[in-house]
């Protein structure tokens, strides 16, 4: 039976990150992945989605410019932008394993099974170590409804080698709003269905009937208040029905949550506590099992479940294996939904500014008119800030083409708690979102 320092479950960015970290502090280390070496994001998650994305960008970004100097929208081949994701993703899983292999971590494949808090076993191998540390993510949830079988994913999507004529997307969260986007741009007819008025619940929803508005005027239709009881097969398609509701498309994807990869990690033997939100941990990324550690997607968290901060929670768990008390503090966290149109925010949850109205005032501003914008023709850029009693800024929402540059320079400004004065000591290349920071600070 092998015996190591720690073992790492789960070789995705926080699980590779804290695997090398480990190592370096000279810990014997070694790593299991069930699935693909490299995790979800950059093999059928974020990475490969954004790559799919700047074909949609730049198709988008031409399109704003009919008339403008140019006469027509190029054509989105879908087959061959799949070759280009493909240029990255195809590479991943070698590159991680000879990347661990150089580093002198030991690989196992398989399902890993606590036995006690100290063992597991990996496909009939059993295996030893003082520390544990569970980084195995998230998967997309399956919507509990008759012909649910039928049902197909992110992951389906991100790997079509062709694009069906219609596709219909179950749920309005930010997945399936950035699969509508790019499934639209190369010409399918796309359907988004969901159960209330509400999407993209954790965003500002000001803004979103905006993104909601600027999709639809590119075809992609919207069907809220629908609850979907059924999926049938019709031979080659599928029919989609719900009270007073039938569609008939070529593939349907749900797109109603991911939930956290904890079955047959058997963490009752371990004594590790876990719900349906993920594993519980304290402030220092320890589960109720004291030599047992957990970061990334898998935690039960109100953080959003981003790639960054499994990656933040990664460099902090290393220190706190390694026995250094300080508690984890996030940092403001951008979350972004991505487009021709982006929608970014920082600050306050909604549920939070929603709690307490009375604290909070807003001021939605119009960029279109601004030179950084208007040279792009981003005729629906929006900056929307609420301010709280004593008028500093405590939460952020953009909408345009540079959003997700805009949010990061005023993650920056309002975490230092830079004054106007601040911000105008400094001379930025223009025209950029970085010069119009002291418009807004």
């Amino acid at each position: 039976m092998e015996k190591y320092d720690v073992i790492v479950i789960g070789s995705g960015p926080a699980g590779n990150s804290a695997a090398y970290a480990l190592k370096e502090k000279g810990k014997t280390v070694a790593i299991i992945e069930s699935d693909l070496w490299g995790g979800t994001c950059p093999n059928r998650g974020c990475d490969p989605k954004k790559m799919l994305m700047s074909g949609v960008e730049a198709q988008k970004r031409v399109e704003t410019m009919i008339g403008k100097g140019f006469e027509q929208t190029p054509k989105l081949v879908w087959e061959d932008l799949m070759n280009f994701k493909k240029s990255y993703t195809d590479s991943v899983p070698q590159n991680t394993k000879d990347g661990l292999d150089a580093a002198e971590i030991d690989r196992y494949q398989g399902q890993a099974s606590f036995i006690d808090a100290n063992h597991i076993i990996v496909d009939d191998q059993r295996l030893e170590a003082d520390q544990f540390l569970i980084a195995t993510g998230q998967r997309p949830a399956v919507l509990s409804i008759e012909g649910q079988d039928l049902l197909q994913s992110s992951t389906d999507f991100l790997a079509l080698e062709h694009l069906p004529k219609t596709i219909v997307f179950i749920g309005a969260g930010y997945i399936a709003f950035e699969l509508a986007m790019i499934a639209n741009a190369a010409g399918s007819e796309v359907h988004i269905i969901h159960h209330n008025d509400r999407p993209l619940k954790e965003f500002d929803q000001e803004l979103v009937k905006d993104l909601v508005e600027h999709m639809k005027s590119a075809g992609i239709e919207f069907h809220f208040n629908v609850d979907t009881k059924a999926v049938e097969l019709l031979h080659p398609n599928y029919r989609i029905t719900g009270d007073n509701f039938e569609l008939v498309a070529d593939m349907v994807i749900g797109a109603t949550g991911r939930i956290p990869n904890v079955e047959g990690l058997e963490l009752a033997k371990a004594g590790v506590d876990y719900d349906k939100k993920g594993i519980k941990v304290d402030d220092h990324l320890r589960t109720s099992q004291q030599n047992i550690f957990a970061c990334g997607d898998v935690l039960a968290k109100s953080q959003p479940k981003l790639t960054p901060v499994a990656g933040f929670e990664a460099g902090y768990v290393v220190n706190a294996m390694n026995g250094d008390n300080e508690e984890i503090e996030y940092p403001l966290i951008p979350t972004i939904v991505f487009g021709d149109q982006r929608l970014a925010r920082i600050g306050l949850s909604e549920r939070e500014l929603a709690a307490h109205p009375e604290k909070y005032h807003s001021k939605t501003t119009d960029l279109s008119s601004w030179y950084t914008y208007h040279r792009i023709n981003d005729q629906g850029a929006k900056i929307k800030f609420v301010y709280d009693e004593e008028n500093k800024i405590v939460a952020v929402t953009c909408l345009s083409q540079l959003a997700d540059e805009v949010i990061n320079y005023l993650l920056i400004a309002l975490t230092k708690k830079m004054t106007h004065e601040e911000v105008e000591k400094y001379i930025f290349a223009y025209p950029s979102p970085a010069s119009d920071l002291s418009y807004f600070v």
